[in-house]
């Protein structure tokens, strides 16, 4: 029996608001709910005390440390569209959502998503220039120029989920049932809970997919071959360590964004079907990893972002010192 023909005498409507129903089968949500706000809080922790040491200190705004600033706003979006989805549901147990700030939200999600892949691609640029060209570094990436291409690649996520959303065209879809089996709102789960066939639906998605995995992917990795390469041919020690070990603050960052999305489309190209527990996992993963270890990586990693919170740490340690003894 075709789709079609399943939706025969049906009339579907669009909906006010959502409910959220993928957690509806776990024993333990609350501990869950936990361990997701802990994260949600670590990520904005961490990508907080990034943004603040790289705005406050003039000898950190450099093309580099531009990109590592602009990488952690991206995180901060990101987790935020889904994780504040998910603690109202698991905590504060308020399944539903409404229908704009669900589509809000899904928006807000996803330019996250593309941003944070044309974010990876502008840092392997500026690490192969650093470390291939380094005589050239300065005159061929500026600070004006980072912040053009940064404002590119902010300027191609919205194009493209304007795109997405055009294809889509939410406010016509009707709702067999405003319910979203998934954990927090995206392209899919509304696309998935609409009364319509949604393969029609998923073509532009698709094609945008596999622009970051197999176009994007590709490149970076390239890159890095190219730097390690550079690397292994540099003939002082000293040198070639300290520049693998910025690439592997690099790779470590890349691999956690990439890692859950090839896992995901490989396990479904050899013919394993996920079931909505497992992509609801994959989904959590996805969402929370990459930014969680981000800001972990390039505090304890880079040197200048490491030293300058120690720096502000002492100070405010003597200072409460100080107070105490006055």
């Amino acid at each position: 029996m075709y789709f079609s023909e399943l939706l025969v005498n049906f009339t579907g409507q669009n909906v006010e608001e959502f409910t959220i129903t993928g957690f509806d089968h776990l024993s333990h949500q609350k501990l869950l709910g936990f361990l997701i706000f802990i994260t949600y809080f670590l990520v904005l922790l961490g990508s907080g005390t990034n943004i603040c040491i790289i705005v406050s200190d003039r000898r950190l705004h450099t093309p580099m440390y531009l990109l590592v600033c602009n990488l952690a706003v991206v995180d901060i979006m990101f987790t935020t569209s889904s994780s504040t989805t998910m603690i109202s549901v698991l905590l504060a147990e308020v399944k539903t959502i409404s229908y704009y700030s669900c589509i809000s939200r899904m928006y807000i999600y996803h330019l996250g998503d593309i941003t944070e892949c044309l974010a990876l691609s502008l840092m392997a640029l500026d690490r192969t220039i650093a470390i291939s060209t380094p005589l050239r570094y300065h005159s061929i990436l500026t600070n004006p120029r980072i912040f053009v291409l940064i404002i590119a690649s902010w300027f191609i996520g919205i194009m493209c989920l304007g795109i997405e959303l055009a294809w889509a065209d939410f406010d016509s879809l009707p709702y067999c049932q405003p319910i979203i089996r998934y954990v927090f709102c995206d392209y899919p789960a509304l696309i998935r809970a609409a009364c319509v066939n949604p393969e029609p639906y998923f073509l532009f998605p698709t094609i945008l997919s596999l622009w970051l995995i197999a176009g994007q992917f590709p490149l970076i990795l390239l890159s890095y071959v190219k730097i390690i390469y550079t690397l292994l041919r540099l003939p002082k020690n000293e040198s070639r360590a300290q520049g693998f070990n910025t690439c592997i603050c690099h790779i470590i960052v890349m691999s956690c964004y990439y890692a859950p999305k090839l896992v995901s489309v490989l396990l479904t190209r050899i013919g394993l079907r996920l079931d909505l527990t497992e992509r609801n996992a994959s989904l959590i993963i996805a969402s929370l990893l990459p930014s969680l270890i981000n800001p972990t990586v390039y505090c304890l990693k880079t040197k200048k972002i490491r030293m300058r919170l120690v720096q502000i740490l002492s100070r405010k340690r003597t200072a409460s010192i100080n107070c105490q003894k006055g």
